[in-house]
């Protein structure tokens, strides 16, 4: 080398990645230290569940898994959300490791992506925005004819009942709608569709957004999953559920409740009491506790609009009735549309199954009518729903068939039924999971 030239510089090594196995990541599941993987890059998701804004039991939820399809199907923007993971990148997977643990199967999910792939080049991820608008615009003209029944005709026990009806209406609409928001499936960016959540949940409805979405997401994340899906939080104290929890519960020699007369307690303590009796308080003791200000406040424009909207025609007792019965028939309207799809499916503790078994397992369709799409929000097709969470609704019927050919194709029950049949079917799951723990309580 001549004296005086500068050394050539050494290119800089990159860092060797580390390596893990399935077993490491699995038993990074406990509360001191998570890991979860996506698309085979390992990461330590331990000080970020706090901080993760879908709330930290969700993601909590697939601690030591492949969370690859759940962050696919939940995520709207998924290359920001990668940006930010970046810092909790610890590795990935060793090269002889499977994408995924042998507890899913492979060829279906292989499958699966591949049509969701098909989903998002057809254009079924997109929405369509007048849809969305015009079912808005339904829902306030439901709520201007409500207080037009009392102005016009009085407030005698007719027109009172019928804007009671009315105003249910307008709730259990206003709740599919939050729901679409709360989704993320109307708007191409997450502002948007966090700030209509915030008016049709808040404004429309009375209720936290952050309660909805801390409660809900956990239930898409494992459906009927036992501890890990809060929608079925009443097993055991209420009710027993499902043929392996209650089998279970019997063996354990546990009696919280008759289990063998729930399906008839359940009209008593189920649709009636959950919105008036639980929920109206719940809620306003989560936002408190929780310090969701932002949450109180558009709850407050709700209260305040419906109490200068109905008092000076009804008088404050003739208020507290009204909103008593409207939540009272609005509880039963949401229960039994939001159970039908899920009490009579298989209900278990965590097996770690694949996104698709996991999600067909715990769900089945309602069949479609214009009626059964409305009443329900189009809640009839769980399946679609829950196998493409950010979907607009109104696609749901497209992708239908796609998704029954698949179920096909490899063995997996696709169950749709009429309405009514899907409402016995609460009841008839309900009787028979509770004489399977009188039976397992007397017997073992």
């Amino acid at each position: 080398m001549a004296p005086g030239l500068p050394a050539a510089e050494t290119p800089a090594q990159a860092p060797t990645p580390r390596y893990f196995t399935w077993e490491e990541v699995a038993q990074r599941c406990g509360r001191e230290e998570r890991w979860l993987v996506i698309d085979r890059k390992v990461y330590n998701i331990s000080e970020f569940t706090r901080r993760h804004p879908g709330g930290s039991r969700v993601i909590s939820h697939y601690a030591g898994q492949d969370a690859t399809d759940p962050f696919v199907a939940f995520h709207i923007n998924k290359g920001l959300v990668r940006k930010y993971m970046n810092s909790l990148l610890i590795g990935e997977l060793s090269p002889e490791q499977p994408s995924f643990e042998p507890t899913k199967n492979k060829e279906l999910t292989d499958e699966f992506r591949e049509l969701r792939a098909t989903v998002e080049r057809m254009g079924l991820m997109k929405a369509n925005h007048v849809f969305f608008l015009l079912y808005l615009l339904h829902i306030l003209l439901l709520d201007v004819s409500a207080w037009l029944t009392l102005w016009v005709f009085g407030t005698s026990f007719v027109p009172f009942l019928l804007c009671a009806v009315l105003l249910s209406a307008v709730q259990a609409q206003a709740g599919w709608l939050q729901h679409d928001f709360g989704h993320l499936s109307v708007f191409s960016t997450s502002t948007w569709n966090h700030l209509l959540h915030h008016f049709v949940i808040g404004h429309l409805k009375g209720a936290p957004a952050s309660w909805w979405n801390h409660l809900h997401f956990q239930h898409h994340a494992k459906p009927n999953c036992f501890r890990k899906d809060p929608d079925i939080n009443m097993h055991p104290f209420f009710f027993a559920l499902g043929k392996i929890l209650s089998v279970e519960l019997g063996k354990q020699k546990k009696k919280y409740m008759p289990y063998n007369h729930q399906h008839k307690y359940f009209f008593l303590i189920g649709p009636p009491a959950l919105l008036p009796l639980y929920f109206q308080w719940y809620i306003f003791y989560f936002v408190i506790q929780r310090k969701k200000w932002v949450d109180l406040a558009w709850m407050v424009t709700f209260y305040i609009r419906i109490f200068l909207t109905y008092v000076p025609l009804l008088g404050l007792k003739g208020f507290l009735g009204l909103f008593f019965v409207v939540r009272f028939l609005e509880s039963n309207w949401f229960v039994w549309v939001t159970q039908m799809n899920h009490i009579p499916m298989h209900i278990d503790h965590d097996r770690n199954k694949d996104w698709v078994s996991t999600q067909l397992q715990a769900t089945c369709n309602v069949h479609k009518s214009a009626f059964n799409d409305w009443f329900s929000g189009h809640l009839n097709f769980q399946i679609e729903h829950h196998l493409f969470p950010t979907m607009p609704r109104h696609n749901y019927h497209k992708v239908a068939p796609l998704v029954r050919s698949l179920c096909a194709k490899h063995g997996i029950e696709y169950q749709s039924k009429p309405l009514l049949s899907a409402f016995a079917d609460i009841v008839y799951s309900l009787k028979e999971s509770g004489q399977l723990w009188l039976d397992a309580y007397l017997h073992q």
